[in-house]
């Protein structure tokens, strides 16, 4: 048997002709940046996200880029970040000119660990940027008391977790503003690069929409200097499509790593997903953790067994932020995470059968 680590092909069929409509909805329409599509597709993902306002903008590093500047985060400021997270968290603050501080996660969740935050907050710290990776929600209660009592904005980056819940509130709908992604492999993913944000409050959405736009309000009036980050109608379209069905494929996905669970327990050695209490989690991955994980991934391939490592080298190594001064030791979860975890296939269309061989060659590897 041979399972890839990913598969479009079950998700595809099933909205194969409501994506072909929408796309020649918007073909003859003739309208085809910041039309009816894109303000349907926002007012859609707003009631979904349990907030006000959605912004649609080109990509999720833009998103936060501009959840950033809509909260004037700027040169001097520091923002924390977690340890563990994709590049592009560290990059949206590098791109207004603060500082990202990094804070190491949870050994148990992957998440940014509320107990070690306020100890890295200093006169210039002005926000917090909780990542809910993988697909579960950061134990946000603690985190907002902390950026209550610090006087702090929250921004949350909600790129890998669109559905996932905190003692029953909504990822993306906690602080002051979030950016998501909808990358194709995302839970929610369009045909090629989207993001949007999502807000509770009225003069960051009416700021991220001029900053999108050029700094334009009106055509060819210009208020700021803004950017060219607008979602597309087409994007906008097959995201309407595809949000319909993503409870779903939530409970879907919910339901494989319930599998995985049964038919991975018991293995020692191998560290399961843990969700924290009062979190849910949407399962954007499924990712376990062994000191053998080279072996194991190896040893999965040869039995045609696709995996991926997210992500091989921490942010605080990568040559981008050589600058910042870090080295090897100085964010040891992080590290222990980044040197450990695999993530195993999961996919709408993924049947138990193959879950159960997956696990079986786990089983079967000299642990």
């Amino acid at each position: 048997m041979t399972i890839p680590f990913l598969s479009f092909a079950s998700t595809n069929n099933q909205i194969r002709q409501e994506i072909l409509s929408a796309f020649t909805r918007v073909f003859d329409s003739g309208w085809y940046v910041l039309g009816k599509e894109l303000h349907q597709f926002e007012a859609d993902y707003a009631a979904f996200n349990q907030t006000k306002y959605c912004i649609g903008v080109s990509n999720g590093l833009d998103a936060l880029h501009l959840a950033l500047k809509t909260l004037n985060i700027q040169e001097g400021d520091e923002v924390i970040v977690p340890s563990n997270t994709y590049i592009a968290s560290l990059l949206a603050v590098s791109f207004v000119g603060a500082t990202p501080v990094l804070v190491e996660p949870s050994p148990v969740t992957y998440n940014i660990d509320p107990l070690n935050i306020e100890e890295k907050i200093t006169p210039r710290t002005k926000a917090i940027m909780p990542v809910h990776l993988y697909g579960q929600c950061c134990e946000m209660d603690a985190i907002m008391e902390i950026a209550k009592r610090h006087n702090l904005y929250v921004i949350e980056d909600n790129a890998q977790s669109q559905g996932a819940t905190y003692q029953g509130k909504i990822s993306g709908s906690f602080g002051d503003v979030s950016g998501t992604s909808f990358y194709p492999v995302k839970n929610l993913g369009a045909l090629g690069d989207a993001g949007a944000l999502t807000t509770d409050r009225e003069d960051l959405a009416h700021a991220a929409t001029v900053l999108r736009n050029y700094g334009s309000q009106k055509k060819y009036y210009n208020q700021t200097v803004g950017h060219n980050m607008r979602l597309d109608e087409c994007q906008a379209a097959f995201l309407g499509v595809k949000l319909k069905y993503l409870h779903a494929w939530i409970e879907e996905r919910q339901q494989i790593a319930a599998w995985y669970d049964h038919y991975l327990s018991g293995i020692e050695g191998l560290t399961l997903p843990k969700i924290a209490e009062g979190a849910s989690s949407v399962y954007h991955l499924y990712t376990v953790r062994t000191r053998r994980r080279d072996q194991l991934q190896k040893h999965l391939h040869e039995h045609g067994v696709g995996t991926l490592i997210h992500y091989p080298i921490p942010p605080h190594l990568q040559e981008a932020y050589r600058s910042l001064g870090f080295q090897k030791g100085d964010f040891p979860i992080a590290e222990e995470i980044a040197e450990k975890i695999l993530s195993l296939p999961l996919f709408i269309g993924m049947r138990e059968e193959e879950v159960e061989y997956v696990a079986q060659g786990m089983v079967n590897f000299k642990w």
